[in-house]
């Protein structure tokens, strides 16, 4: 670590009481909004639980839940929100596991979907929890206003689509074994990771009906914090086990990935990381002591080890 790496404040107590409860939270509202109906669907239905229930840092759902609480929202409604993005990054996490894309066995410390169950059931859950994910977002249950759900869909769809997430892995996929700069491995995680993220920040203020300038400093937020979140992982890649990142390590350096370590080097890829969660952190001045735990968030990020 550097020496100026950032001094985790409260991660060892509030931050980590804080995600547990809000996972256990949107653990049970997706139960509930992913039943399993009778008749020959169901299998799609238990592939689709297998792949979004009982796994995962919860992480974007997090950031749902605690931006959404800076304007007073309806912990029910954001747990909803919530709840829709974990279905799409799963549904992400579902098909980039498949052998056509980056062909991984394990996810999560599990068979990935495609092992789990068979490659065309792992497809089809993906494109269902992809769908449900925006059903979800327009039902009047998720806001009252039908502005709201509106903006929750087009914001959605444009970080998930081929100017967000979708766009991020076809660059990763057309890529792989060259050699990209700085910026444009930047701009490749950006899109990938980084959307996705940014919007869980926004879909808070989306929620609460925000000034735009709150959203314009939650979304800094979000994109500073989903680089810091992205390099994180690639460290991990690096210098992490299998059994405790849950994935398989070292897959990424043997595919010829771009990434920021390969690009900068463990150390200054590291400290790059510190430095985009210090300057994540700062976007939230504004906010006060309400945003404590997304600050210590960001510090949390680029120190964790699964």
């Amino acid at each position: 670590m550097t020496s100026d790496s950032i001094v985790v404040v409260n991660t060892g107590s509030g931050l980590t009481r804080a995600l547990a409860n809000s996972a256990e939270v949107v653990e049970s509202t997706l139960d509930y909004l992913l039943p399993i109906p009778e008749g020959a669907e169901a299998r799609l239905a238990e592939a689709m639980r297998y792949a979004t229930l009982g796994g995962g840092k919860r992480l974007r759902a997090f950031l749902v839940m605690q931006t959404a609480s800076l304007f007073s929202v309806s912990e029910t409604c954001a747990a909803r929100v919530a709840a829709s993005i974990e279905m799409l990054h799963a549904y992400s996490l579902v098909h980039d596991d498949l052998p056509a894309m980056d062909d991984d066995d394990l996810r999560r410390g599990k068979p990935s979907t495609h092992k789990a169950f068979d490659e065309a059931t792992a497809i089809l859950a993906g494109d269902a929890l992809q769908c449900r994910a925006f059903e979800v977002l327009a039902e009047p249950d998720t806001h009252s206003d039908p502005q709201a759900r509106c903006e929750l869909v087009a914001a959605l769809g444009a970080a998930s689509g081929s100017r967000g997430m979708a766009g991020g892995q076809m660059i990763d996929m057309v890529t792989e074994g060259l050699t990209l700069d700085g910026p444009a491995v930047t701009r490749l995680q950006a899109l990938k990771t980084g959307r996705l993220i940014q919007f869980s920040c926004e879909a808070g203020a989306i929620l609460g009906r925000a000034q735009s300038h709150q959203r314009h400093l939650l979304a800094a937020y979000g994109r500073d914090l989903g680089a810091a979140f992205q390099i994180a992982d690639d460290l991990l890649d690096v210098e992490g086990d299998s059994a405790e990142i849950g994935k398989t390590a070292g897959k990424d350096v043997a595919a010829g990935k771009a990434t920021m370590v390969a690009v900068l080097g463990v150390e200054m890829a590291r400290a790059h990381a510190d430095a985009l969660a210090k300057q994540a952190a700062n976007h939230l001045d504004g906010f006060g002591e309400k945003a404590s735990l997304l600050r210590d968030l960001a510090a949390y990020v680029v120190q964790r080890r699964s």
